[in-house]
């Protein structure tokens, strides 16, 4: 079922490759279908009501055309290169163009029928160490209020590294004078940071295109973990689409007296408590007037005990006003978070049918491999949601929280329990599960190692799930690898860092605690993950019963080339012909699904990692689907600067 055709002249690196045919059975004209946002549309769904691509059809997509952008690090530190930057774009449609953020977010628009560049737009970021240096996409906005043919009257919001928002004309590329600074807003600005010119790493960055909704453009941001406890804040701010004017911030810690959330928090720590900012994409509710804002958690990410209590609201999904950035409703997903695990993925907006009506509801999916179902006028839970006990013996000086909230459906679709003997892969030389503590999820970080499964890496990443709302499902896929994490005495951290012993740790000092930390992916001397795989899934749920209606490994191992499931990074789409598509993993293969049964029908070798989420439209009666390939940095898969996209044959 691998698409063989035209790979050997793509990897020769010739950018357009539509003289490449096929002789197959002629196709009915496609209805135009869009993707106008980077989830598909303002509620993330990540679904196409294109259906020329169907179940029966899908093997035989070909390559269309593919772009290359050109970009392969020059100027960057190799370390900045090779272990930082990743290249996570899904591009968004607007008049016949595609527009995204390049790996060193530059602004591309693209011809979406044939891949020929409209336009470039040169960020100049400085070539430095990043410590998120993710590039996501763009935002679009048209302005009710202007003339067509007048600029800016369509403009793309792009986030780039170096910490500032930029306003481009969708015909030209050209920056909105009338916007911030010339057509760039500074997003240093009001921000408490460390940060000044000349330094070699900057560690308050966006990586996610913001949300445009009333006229406003709404805004995370990415802060570097684990550097200690007085980091930057995770304010979440609003700016006017026209002018770029500061209009409303909402930080998730409670800053000031007044807010009903402050009594919650230890004083000191509310005022000295950095992040638990939102890095992952935000929703917007339209209709409601509502932005919908998934909460990282606060500083540091594995040492709690300087911020005692729950440390609301950090770790949560959060409804806000989006004409004042006041909470209306929020939920708590992890409880004085110890673990990493952040609310890492766009929430999704959709119309659930659900116990004999329709529900306007949000689903959330977390790293802990549960999907939290919420009424999203109200945040009353769709499917109960309970507390449960949980591990509490943590290191000296941190007090974890008793409980943890569970909800009851859909099951959770990683493991969750304690690691036994059972559970270690054949191949589990040199993983001495004696040596750390394992007593299921919210296991806390130890001085002595503790096993983190799920990781900190998923469950869920920031892929996100994708909905279809005639099927009522929700596809999504998980990580399902378990990580080590150890806290270091303050006394230790240089001596264990220098070390050789621990060659391959991730160490972070976590200043203003008792501890530094070093944390890893839980590997057998061969590399490979000491627990049992499948390590990376496929999961089909009916969100009306909250019902699993099949699970697949997603991936192939890059040993022996079987179908183990591995991780990976990136989303599912979902189209309405019922075809599932997904790259994300580490072996680098585009996939097309069955939406009915979870059977693989298609699949091609990209020529780059695939750790993004791919897009599908039709344009001039042809169904399109898109992804981007060009390799991760923590992964380590192939690097490479391409857009590909692939379509049936024309005759």
């Amino acid at each position: 079922m691998r698409s063989l055709v035209c790979t050997s002249i793509l990897l020769a690196g010739i950018a357009a490759l539509n003289g490449c045919t096929a002789t197959s059975t002629p196709t009915a004209p496609a209805p135009d279908a869009g993707w106008p946002y980077y989830g598909g549309d303002a509620g993330g769904s990540r679904y196409s009501p294109a259906a020329q691509i169907t179940p029966d059809n899908v093997d035989r997509l070909q390559v269309a055309w593919a772009f290359r952008s050109g970009e392969h690090g020059k100027g960057f530190p190799d370390d900045a290169w090779n272990d930082h930057m990743t290249w996570e774009a899904t591009p968004i449609l607007y008049d016949g163009a595609l527009y995204f953020t390049t790996s060193e977010t530059n602004v591309v628009a693209i011809d979406a029928a044939t891949g020929k560049l409209r336009w470039r737009h040169d960020s100049h970021i400085p070539k430095i160490n990043y410590s998120d240096a993710a590039s996501r996409g763009v935002s679009l906005w048209v302005d009710p209020q202007s003339q067509s043919d007048a600029p800016c009257h369509a403009r793309i919001f792009a986030p780039v590294l170096d910490s500032r928002l930029l306003a481009l004309d969708a015909n030209t590329g050209k920056l909105c004078e009338d916007f911030a600074d010339h057509g760039a807003l500074d997003l240093l600005n009001g921000i408490h940071s460390t940060w000044k010119p000349g330094d070699a790493w900057r560690d308050y960055l966006v990586t996610s295109p913001p949300v445009v909704i009333d006229g406003k453009v709404v805004i995370g941001s990415s802060i570097g973990d684990n550097r200690g406890v007085e980091l930057e804040h995770g304010t979440v701010r609003a700016y006017d689409a026209r002018s770029g004017k500061f209009l409303w911030g909402w930080d998730p810690i409670p800053r000031n007296p007044s807010d009903p959330m402050y009594t919650e928090w230890n004083a000191h720590a509310a005022q000295v408590t950095g992040a638990a900012n939102a890095w992952a994409p935000l929703s917007a509710d339209p209709a409601r007037h509502l932005v919908f804002v998934p909460t990282g958690s606060a500083s540091p990410d594995f040492f709690g005990g300087l911020r005692p209590g729950d440390n609301r609201w950090a770790d949560s999904i959060v409804a806000l006003d989006a004409n004042t950035g006041k909470p209306v409703w929020a939920y708590q997903l992890v409880h004085h978070d110890l673990w990493d695990y952040d609310a890492a993925s766009q929430p999704s907006l959709v119309e659930l049918q659900h116990g004999g009506r329709t529900i306007p509801a949000v689903i959330q999916s977390s790293k802990m491999g549960m999907l939290f179902t919420f009424d999203r006028t109200n945040g009353a839970p769709v499917f109960p949601i309970v507390e449960k006990p949980v591990p509490r013996d943590g290191a000296p000086g941190e007090v974890p929280s008793k409980t943890q909230p569970f909800p009851l459906l859909p099951a959770p679709l990683v493991r969750q329990g304690p690691v036994t003997a059972n559970d270690l892969a054949h191949l589990s030389i040199g993983c001495h599960l004696e040596r750390y503590k394992s007593e299921g999820i919210y296991t806390p970080p130890s001085v002595q190692g503790s096993i983190e499964q799920p990781g900190y890496a998923g469950g869920m990443e920031w892929g996100g799930l994708a909905f279809d709302p005639q099927r009522q499902v929700a596809v999504v896929n998980t990580n399902d690898i378990a990580m080590l994490v150890a806290l270091v005495p303050r006394d230790r951290y240089d001596a264990q860092s220098d070390s050789k012993e621990y060659d391959g740790w991730d160490f972070s000092r976590m200043r203003g605690t008792p501890y530094g930390m070093r944390r890893r992916a839980w590997q057998s001397s061969l590399g490979t993950p000491c627990v049992k795989p499948p390590w990376g899934e496929l999961s089909a749920i009916d969100m009306r019963s909250g019902r699993r209606l099949w699970q697949v490994p997603l991936g192939n191992a890059v040993l022996n080339h079987w179908n183990l499931g591995v991780p990976g990074m990136g989303g599912p789409i979902i189209t309405a012909s019922g075809v599932i598509f997904i790259a994300s993993t580490m072996d680098d293969d585009l996939r097309a699904f069955d939406e009915r049964t979870g059977k693989l029908l298609w699949q091609y070798k990209l020529p780059a990692g695939g750790q993004a989420t791919p897009m599908t439209y039709a344009i001039n009666g042809k169904q399109y689907v898109v992804i981007v390939a060009g390799g991760h940095g923590p992964l380590k898969t192939p690097r490479g600067d391409y857009v590909i996209a692939f379509a049936l044959p024309s005759r």
